[in-house]
């Protein structure tokens, strides 16, 4: 009984640390030039966001200006989860 316990345990922490592993990693990605966040065009003077398709005055960048940047990343987010939570509830 012993025995059996300590490989459901295993199993069981295993699956867990997976799971950690996977979420980091989707967190942090690869690091490769295509996953690229955002790009300052100073000719230009903009800040294209890539996560959010979007493009923000570069002069807002500079002096600190970051909420309207932050709320549309917090909202994107929100919508990512909502989708999520929809496909849950459809499967």
């Amino acid at each position: 009984m012993q025995i059996l316990r300590n490989k459901l345990y295993e199993l069981q922490m295993e699956e867990q640390m997976s799971e950690i592993s996977k979420q980091r990693k989707d967190q942090v990605g690869t690091g490769s030039r295509s996953e690229k966040i955002r790009t300052y065009n100073w000719k230009d003077g903009r800040c294209s966001d890539h996560r959010l398709n979007k493009n923000f005055p570069l002069q807002q960048f500079l002096s600190g200006e970051l909420e309207s940047i932050i709320q549309e990343c917090i909202f994107k987010d929100q919508q990512q989860k909502l989708a999520d939570m929809a496909q849950e509830v459809m499967a």
